[in-house]
């Protein structure tokens, strides 16, 4: 596998992102509880490696991510704005998708983010599809499929792996393996509890990865992608994750210890990286400190752009869901 060189402005590039994507969160946690966002909320807490290192691997100009319903954070990575996510959460008409989405469907074309699933392992076929459509028409684009480990034992996992590698398709799927899925653990769930091994069945490159460090994954990622834009096929990337906070705001965490939990973050990949940039004196502890003022302003800049949207009409309902002008469900409606 190529190493990969990184540079200091990629880490603290990492440090800066990671540490407004946690903030972001936090965020999100505290709107929740004021009931500010409603609906369901799924929090990336401990897993901010995954897309530091992802992003840093794609050509961000073509290449594509599709992924579950835990997906605030992914398309702020890949460039969306963060103001319109937050929007989103809040169900406002400047919001991703017009505050009709929400928490769980965040969808940016224009940055290539594909969503944001609800339904779990619906994505998985789908970025097999957009992966196929890149390669019949020569786009040279490679699609990141992201799914969580529940989803791993859904029949539309096995039959796209297949057609897949059948077809050589441009596409990385990656498995953020949390070790829980809703409650469950892989263990309790899968008789193959080295998930990695899955994507071997179907004669794929698989790799077991440190899902706390974003330089091992930007170096499988990077490996993977370029291997895919050559078209030497899909790689399976099994990322060995941790969340911090529960499947989603409504989840008690009886099936985890507290002693569980404080070991993991014992390997935070923030501080990970903190301790990368001090270690090598790239800057000083102060300087890396004065980040969160920076940080803390963007954050209320989100709430504040949220709070003073305007909610979608009722109008919007039809026209950002139905392209056809025509459709026989809106002549029905009589709008």
């Amino acid at each position: 596998m190529k190493k990969i060189k990184i540079s200091n402005d990629i880490y603290l590039k990492w440090f800066k992102d990671m540490s407004f994507w946690r903030k972001f969160e936090d965020k999100c946690r505290s709107l929740y509880l004021k009931q500010k966002i409603r609906g369901f909320l799924h929090l990336y807490n401990g897993q901010e490696a995954i897309p530091a290192g992802l992003v840093q691997a794609m050509d961000l100009n073509k290449d594509k991510m599709i992924t579950a319903y835990r997906c605030h954070i992914l398309p702020i990575a890949m460039g969306v704005n963060p103001k319109k996510i937050m929007a989103e959460l809040f169900g406002k008409n400047t919001g991703t998708s017009c505050g009709m989405g929400g928490s769980m469907h965040i969808f940016s074309k224009k940055y290539r983010f594909y969503g944001g699933h609800g339904i779990v392992g619906g994505q998985i076929p789908i970025g097999a599809g957009i992966a196929f459509a890149d390669k019949y028409f020569f786009r040279d684009a490679v699609t990141l499929t992201l799914l969580g480990d529940g989803a791993v034992n859904q029949g539309s996992l096995h039959e796209t792996f297949n057609m897949a590698m059948i077809w050589k398709l441009p596409v990385v799927f990656i498995c953020e393996n949390n070790r829980y899925a809703m409650g469950t653990s892989v263990k309790r769930s899968s008789n193959i509890e080295e998930i990695y091994k899955i994507g071997l069945a179907y004669k794929m490159p698989s790799f077991c990865v440190d899902g706390m460090d974003p330089i091992k994954i930007y170096e499988h990622a990077y490996n993977a992608i370029e291997k895919a834009r050559k078209g030497k096929g899909p790689t399976f990337l099994d990322l060995r994750t941790y969340r911090y906070r529960g499947h989603s705001m409504s989840d008690s965490e009886s099936y985890r210890s507290k002693k569980e939990i404080n070991e993991f973050k014992s390997r935070d990949p923030i501080l990970l990286i903190k301790k990368s940039i001090l270690d090598n004196k790239l800057v000083s502890e102060k300087i890396l400190n004065s980040f969160k003022d920076e940080i803390n302003k963007k954050i209320e800049e989100c709430v504040n752009f949220a709070e003073m949207s305007n909610y979608p009409n009722e109008e919007k309902l039809y026209s950002v869901v139905y392209s056809k002008k025509n459709y026989t469900f809106l002549e029905k409606k009589n709008i």
